[in-house]
Order: structure tokens, then sequence, then C-alpha cells
């Protein structure tokens, strides 16, 4: 029996059960491969992320950050938990707006906003801006004096504040080596320079300083000093800011880790404003915290071989379907839909190589998993999926891409149908 599960997935009578469904039967009913969500893992994940913040006297909107899971139902989900969201293209402001998400409540980051993009987000009259660069501020400028808008528009800047995130180097957003934010003197004077602006209103600081964190004394640390800078900007300008943004980052447990939980993020950053004797209302950024452990990709054992070194389990899902092994090296547990009916001895228990059908030596999904009696069609559970699983998914090979299943209770529902070999060719012309 498998020692560690994410929460709400568990084996009953040898068959594992995600809530109240059988996933075989999900897998058998939709085929594979095929993301599954659990509606009450994400309720809960946002509700201990909220209660967490309240609980230490915290004033919090909690803006989802769209690019870790962008389904419309997924979406949809949170909006009706209360989240606003932080999106970083017009595409995830669209989606974020089409599951009724309240534009004053969404912000909009990135290093690389186009014209259109912004001229977009202006539009549909939104938070703020997180502002990452003096080019980004002058063409937002530039656009609101265009647009000739009833009122300022609402600008964040973005801080990098130079701290080691202990976190895998590709998904490290705050060091001055990192393309992210401003350091603390150009986020200074850039912010000065929005106060200035007869179109532009500074509504807060922001900061992110990288994903995936275990510890909270990295973003403790970060926040002390956006604070700092935040007393530093409202002593020259002689204005308030409305709010700090403290980012997301809090990472999740992909294999048994155990990772903070938020209500100790929370208490750590309560401390930070009183020693500084300052109170301002906070807005956070979570992601891979809110989704990841309530999915799960599920694929099929296509073939099975073996050389002198390593036994390959050949899956029809591979690195289009879930990039995250190959792209960050990262570890997701994979366990089989069906256990042996009877106890397995050890010597049934073999490692396998699980690897995918794409013509790349670098399509895998795990090593060295520990499975017992595989057979070819055995159904496996690719578990911790539910964060840059499918919205980093891609057509390489021109491979459909995956359907998503939403599980609430004992009910299942399609949220996104399998792509079709037509789907392939839809948007393109001879």
């Amino acid at each position: 029996m498998e020692d560690w599960l994410p929460p709400h997935f568990a084996y009953r009578k040898n068959q594992l059960w995600l809530e109240g469904v059988k996933l075989d039967e999900v897998a058998a009913e939709y085929g594979t491969p095929c993301y599954i969500y659990s509606a009450r893992g994400i309720r809960e994940a946002f509700e201990r992320y909220r209660s967490g913040f309240e609980a230490a006297g915290l004033d919090v909107t909690i803006c989802y950050a769209v690019k870790a899971n962008s389904n419309l139902a997924i979406l949809r989900l949170l909006q009706s938990l209360g989240a606003g969201a932080d999106v970083v293209s017009a595409g995830e402001l669209y989606r974020a707006l089409e599951a009724g998400i309240d534009p004053a409540k969404i912000v909009f980051a990135g290093v690389g906003k186009q014209r259109p993009e912004i001229e977009f987000a202006l539009q549909k009259g939104i938070k703020a801006f997180n502002v990452e660069s003096a080019g980004e501020l002058a063409l937002i400028e530039r656009i609101a004096l265009e647009a000739r808008l009833p009122h300022a528009l609402g600008i964040s800047i973005r801080v990098n504040p130079d701290v080691e995130a202990e976190t895998h180097p590709y998904i490290t957003t705050g060091k001055h080596s990192n393309k992210f934010g401003l350091a603390i003197e150009d986020a200074k004077q850039l912010a000065l320079k929005v106060v200035a602006s007869p179109v532009l209103k500074l509504r807060g600081l922001q900061m992110h300083i990288g994903s995936q964190l275990l510890k909270v004394q990295p973003i403790v640390d970060a926040f002390r000093r956006l604070v700092a800078l935040a007393g530093e900007v409202e002593a020259i300008s002689g204005q308030k800011l409305e709010y700090l943004d403290l980012g997301g980052g809090l990472g999740v447990s992909y294999t048994g880790e155990q990772p903070a939980d938020p209500a100790i993020l929370a208490q750590a950053i309560a401390e930070v404003l009183k020693e500084a004797g300052r109170s301002y209302p906070l807005l956070t950024e979570p992601g891979r915290y809110l989704v990841a452990e309530s999915g799960a990709l599920l694929t099929e054992v296509l073939y099975l071989k073996s050389n002198e070194a390593t036994n390959f389990a050949i899956v029809d899902a591979a690195m289009n379907d879930l990039i995250r092994p190959a792209l960050y090296q990262a570890t997701h547990k994979i366990v089989a839909l069906a256990l042996p009916k009877n106890s397995v001895a050890e010597s049934n228990i073999q490692n396998y190589e699980v690897v995918g059908p794409i013509c790349e030596s670098g399509d895998w999904l795990g090593r060295n998993v520990a499975l017992s009696d595989l057979e070819e069609g055995a159904r496996l559970a690719i578990l911790c999926a539910g964060a840059y699983g499918f919205t980093m998914a891609s057509n390489y090979n021109s491979r459909p891409r995956a359907a998503e299943i939403l599980i609430d209770g004992a009910q299942h529902r399609l949220i996104r149908r399998r792509e079709t070999l037509e789907d392939l060719l839809a948007a393109e012309r001879l």
C-alpha cells in the first residue's frame, strides 16, 4: 500500500479513488492521457490560505496566478470562492474575465507586456499593472494619455529584492540575475515617476521571489525590504500606498515533502508589519499552492521492455502533456490505479523508467519508479499535476492535447474535451 498520497486520493479495495470516484472508471470513460482535478481539494487549499491570513489579522485579497492552471472551470470555481487573478498575458486576462472574475481584483504582471495587451487590460478596468521596467512604464503612460481616461490608471511597481529563494534556478525570480522586477533604488525612482504622472496612480509595491518555496523565511526577508521601501516612497511622495503585494510561491508536497503552512507565512508577515509600525491591505498571488495537489495525469502502459540496465514502461502520456520532469527534472509520484489483489512480495516490485512516445530521450515522466506486477494495459496516475501540467502542454509531435475532468464528490464532468486531429490543423492554411 502507498505510504503517501495527496489529499482526497485514497485506495479502497486496492483501487485508487479521488473523492467519491474510482479513477479506473474515469480513465475508461474519458480515455488516457487525461487530467483530473479535485474540486474539494481546491476549495480546501483556498480556504486554508485565506483563513491563515485572516487569523493573523491581515486584510488580504487572493489573486490566483492563472498561469498555474487556466482551465475556465477551475477559474470559475476559484471565482466562486472570492479569488481575484494574477495574469501575465491578454489571453489569461480574457480567460479570467470569461470565468467571471472581477476586473477590479485582477493584476497584470509580466516583463514583456505588449501594446495590444496593455490596451485590452486598460479597457477592462483592471486593478493595476505590475510594472517591471522604465520602458514599460513609459509605454503604459503613453497609452493612458491617448485613451483620455476619466480616472488615473493603477500602477504597482515590481521590486526585485535580491533574495535567495532556495528553489530550482528556473523558477527563482527575486535575484538580481533574474529578468524580473527592479532593484530597490530603481523601483524607488520609478515609483516617484508614477506619482508625478497626471494619468497614473501608484497603488502599491509588488514582489515575487520564486515558486515551490518550502520555507517562509526568504519571503519574509524580501517582504521586510518591501515594507522599508514603502516607507521611503511614502515619505518622499507624501502619498500613502493602497496595498503591498507579496506575490505567491508557497510550495506543495510532490513526494511527501513538508511545505510551509500559509498561516505560518501570514503570522511572520504580520510580525514584520508590527515591527515596522505599519499597516497595509495585502495582495497575494498563489497558484501552485491552490491547485497542484488536487490534480493528476492518468496514463496507460502501452509497452514494457528491458535491457541489461533498465526496465522501461512506455505510456501514452508524454512530455507534451507534462513537461515538468523534462524541463525542471521535477519528480512526480507515480502510482498504479489498481494494486495487486494479494499482498505483494518485495521480489515483485521493480523500478521502471516511465517514458512517453515522443521522439526525444528527454521524454520521461518518472525515473526509478517502484511499481509491482506491472503489465501492458495497466493504468497509472502521475500525482500532484494540477499546476503547470495541462497549462504547459503542447502539440509537439502533432499530438492532440489531453482531456480535463473535474471531480466533485461522487460526480465527474468533462471540462475540456480531448483535441482531435482536425483541431491540430484548424488554424492553418495550405
